[in-house]
């Protein structure tokens, strides 16, 4: 159990997308960024690491995930249940959280700016600088980008990544650390989300079971704890073997 309680329990049939929400994504409202073979799915590496296994992965599966990755290539999965071959090297497994919206104060900003493509070098400095996770040259064509701006210079942003149907994940939330403190992050993810809304959708984000102090700000905005899950990074071989149990079950 974490120190925030235990995770409620499903209210709705359709947050059952969320338990694969790349797969779901991906063969969904960004079905045009798929990349794939056989039963794996991708995004472009230019635009989110992330890919999509099915709900039961067989050996078939990442013999296709080793071919479609390639020799050494390393992987990022959302929650990658049952097993994984045996000569796969593991270089990240890391429990991780999913939160739902549960009642958010979803409202625009009035000095929120959309960001896009011309914008991105600076929100790749950014990203740099605070580490929020992974943001690509390309991942601005996931969704809707929000920033705030002081004296020309970028200083906060968040925006929208996996697409469900039906939900858009926010993420991307940093601000420089010059600005901490004054709340920007909250008003950021406010006003992301209010265009989720407006778009008949439900937000929903993930962040480090560990990053308490971020999951308790979530809380405060109105998001609620879904669900458990992992962040799995893993590099290819050239051959696959046997197989380990990693993961969430």
């Amino acid at each position: 159990m974490f120190p925030w309680g235990p995770a409620p329990a499903r209210l709705g049939s359709d947050e059952r997308v969320l338990d694969n929400p790349a797969r779901a994504a991906l063969t969904g409202p960004h079905a045009h960024f798929a990349e794939r073979r056989g039963r794996v799915l991708r995004y472009p590496v230019d635009v989110s690491p992330w890919l999509a296994l099915p709900d039961e992965p067989d050996a078939d599966d990442w013999a296709d995930v080793a071919t479609l990755a390639g020799p050494g290539a390393e992987i990022t999965l959302f929650g990658c249940r049952g097993q994984i071959p045996e000569d796969w090297e593991i270089t990240l497994d890391m429990d991780g959280v999913q939160m739902v919206d549960d009642g958010l104060a979803a409202a625009p900003d009035p000095e929120a700016i959309l960001l896009g493509p011309a914008d991105v070098p600076e929100m790749l400095d950014l990203v740099a600088r605070t580490r929020p996770g992974p943001f690509l040259p390309r991942t601005v064509e996931l969704g809707t980008y929000l920033g705030i701006r002081r004296n020309g210079a970028l200083i906060a942003m968040a925006g929208e990544r996996l697409h469900p149907p039906g939900w858009t994940e926010i993420s991307a939330v940093c601000t420089d650390p010059s600005a901490r403190g004054e709340g920007l992050a909250s008003r950021l993810i406010l006003a992301v989300a209010h265009g989720i809304r407006e778009r008949g959708e439900t937000p929903f984000l993930h962040t480090g079971a560990g990053n308490t102090t971020a999951i308790r700000l979530y809380e405060s905005l109105g998001f609620r704890l879904r669900r458990t899950t992992a962040f799995l990074a893993a590099r290819a071989p050239e051959h696959l073997a046997q197989t380990r149990s990693v993961g969430v079950s």
